[in-house]
């Protein structure tokens, strides 16, 4: 159909129909990992603020009067980003025909669309080593405090390589973050029964994580003690080459929070009479979005810079 004056709104509505079918198939057809470490908390404001995080709700005995866990004692409070991608399409562009490349362009929008939770979740985690979590240490710290008293701490943080090298080795590295976890207890002392159950590398520790978790022996022949105690994830939005998390992901609440506003979509501005089109010739496409990752509780995660 040829683009005239006349009949510029129904080419329009046309072509944004095929980007926005190509946009919706490439979203829902580009796999993420992200739901396996975060939980997805709707916001309906600009910032959300997150007080019942360490009210754990373990039972106790009831003798005399019950001891009520307030809301109000955390501020801890996660302000939503905002997020966009736009292209202009000429009109001449489509009066000659020339749109040969858009739908490619479109289908990337929405994979990459479909990612931004990816993105946001795996760039708090590795950021843990330095961003505050809601008791004011870092998500990865030595000195987390155990209780609204906090009378004791407990430690999150490792520097030790992942290794699978010896018995030893793996001791120091995935049995003392494994070690951590497991041991936790609450301000009472009874136990919080953490189970770590996923490790996260990234790409260039894939190997040493996955002969870890699979082989039967260590690189020196001896027994693997630690086979099968975690399933193994990689993803390349971590930082760097070392660093290593041990996670708890099968409680209702998992380490990462991904706080979503506004779930990417696609928009167009394709009124003739606008300025765009007037000034410059141009229809604008692009998704919008809004969202932000922060962080949970302390003791279902383990985390190591693997710098030593």
């Amino acid at each position: 159909m040829k683009f005239t004056a006349e009949n510029a709104k129904q080419v329009l509505a046309h072509l944004y129909t095929g980007f926005k079918t190509t946009f919706n198939k490439a979203f829902t057809e580009t796999e993420t990992t992200w739901q396996r470490i975060a939980t997805e908390v709707p916001s309906k404001s600009k910032a959300e603020n997150y007080a019942w995080l360490g009210k754990f709700p373990k039972l106790r005995e009831w003798i005399g009067e019950k001891v009520i866990k307030r809301l109000e004692g955390y501020g801890y409070t996660i302000t939503n980003r905002s997020f966009e991608s736009t292209i202009a399409v000429h009109k001449h562009e489509i009066d000659d025909g020339d749109i040969l490349g858009l739908p490619i362009i479109f289908a990337s929008m929405g994979e990459e669309s479909k990612q931004f939770p990816q993105d946001i979740v795996f760039e708090a985690l590795t950021t843990g080593f330095k961003n505050k979590c809601f008791d004011g240490k870092t998500l990865y710290a030595t000195d987390h405090p155990v209780g609204d008293k906090g009378k004791s701490t407990f430690s999150n943080k490792l520097t030790e390589k992942l290794s699978w090298a010896s018995l030893a080795d793996a001791e120091a590295s995935f049995g003392a973050a494994k070690t951590m976890m497991t041991s936790l207890k609450d301000e009472n002392g009874r136990s919080l029964k953490i189970k770590p159950d996923l490790l996260v590398v990234p790409p260039a520790l894939e190997s040493i994580a996955t002969s870890l978790m699979t082989a039967s022996k260590f690189a020196d022949g001896t027994e693997n003690i630690y086979k099968g105690n975690a399933e193994v994830l990689v993803d390349a939005g971590l930082a760097t080459d070392t660093e290593w998390h041990l996670l708890s992901t099968k409680k209702v609440i998992k380490p990462i929070i991904y706080q979503n506003r506004q779930k990417p979509e696609l928009m167009s501005k394709t009124d003739i009479q606008s300025d765009d089109v007037f000034k410059r010739g141009e229809y604008l496409f692009g998704v919008e979005a809004r969202g932000e990752a922060g962080y949970s509780l302390p003791h279902l995660a383990v985390g190591s810079t693997g710098t030593t």
